[in-house]
């Protein structure tokens, strides 16, 4: 581990020393970001991910005063490798350098991997508007590149994460128009049914009866089959149990769902949720009587 150490940082004062010299047409800005990269390896060797990751902020620097804007992207992704060790906050700063710089590049599929990595840091760290916002943009690039199938998984996670921050309406729309896109996709349509159950979920969560019944009907407009489904089986009986204010029917028709397609832990907090609410009409007007 020392050797590695001490050959990082015998490799970083060559840099420096390099950056400090003359040089002809910036190739000193080269040399040093080949030595400091050199430096950035030893440093990985020695599992010191600290001085990596400041290293390679050094190399995307370099490259930046030689105006190679590619390669110090690709440095601050390196940075945001070593980052991802010790600093999440970190990981996602560099991460949105070279962001940044791939945007300005045109280089749009790699601008939307890396906010998509992003918006999973942050979504690891609970901020959830952060997430949300840097999963939203990587979608929208995905989509400018004609990725759809890309976009799509991205968006449903998105409107997953509206629906944790009780954005029921924002959630429900997301859904439903993946929903559309994907119904005439003959690889795809199979998997709407699920789609459709998610978007009935956060309607359900929004305890608004005449909205939920409306949401059906908008459903099997999308997916003629959908009135066939367990999927659809279940909103129903979710729907009538809101309706009558049932709480041990809408209890019973989870539990039959459940015993025979394990529902997710998203899912699972979702209808807690409106089985809450539900439950707190009831006693609101037991209170009553």
């Amino acid at each position: 581990m020392g050797d590695h150490e001490a050959r990082g940082d015998d490799f970083e004062k060559k840099a420096e020393k390099k950056l400090s010299g003359w040089g002809i047409f910036g190739s000193k800005y080269e040399d040093a970001a080949d030595l400091f990269d050199k430096g950035a390896n030893s440093f990985k060797l020695a599992k010191n991910w600290s001085r990596a990751a400041q290293v390679y902020i050094k190399i995307a620097n370099c490259h930046l005063k030689g105006d190679s804007k590619h390669e110090a992207a690709s440095a601050y992704v390196e940075a945001a490798n070593c980052y991802k060790k010790f600093s999440p906050q970190e990981a996602a700063q560099a991460l949105n350098q070279a962001v940044d710089l791939f945007l300005e590049i045109g280089r749009l599929n790699m601008a939307a991997r890396y906010c998509k990595d992003i918006g999973e840091i942050y979504h690891q760290e609970q901020d959830l508007e952060k997430a949300s916002d840097y999963l939203e943009k990587s979608a929208d690039l995905f989509d400018s590149e004609g990725q759809s199938s890309q976009s799509n998984s991205i968006k449903q996670k998105v409107a997953e994460i509206a629906a944790q921050l009780e954005q029921y309406q924002k959630a429900n729309e997301i859904f439903e128009a993946i929903a559309r896109q994907q119904i005439n996709n003959n690889l795809l349509k199979y998997s709407v049914r699920g789609i459709l159950l998610n978007a009935g979920i956060c309607q359900l969560c929004r305890g608004d009866d005449v909205a939920i019944t409306n949401s059906m009907e908008r459903y099997q407009d999308i997916d003629p089959t959908f009135s066939g489904t367990r999927e659809y089986k279940l909103l129903s009986d979710l729907a009538a149990a809101m309706e009558e204010g049932d709480v041990a029917k809408f209890t019973d028709a989870i539990k039959e769902f459940d015993s025979m397609t394990r529902l997710d832990p998203w899912k699972t907090t979702l209808l807690l949720r409106a089985k809450n609410e539900l439950k707190k009409k009831e006693d609101d007007e037991d209170d009553l009587t």
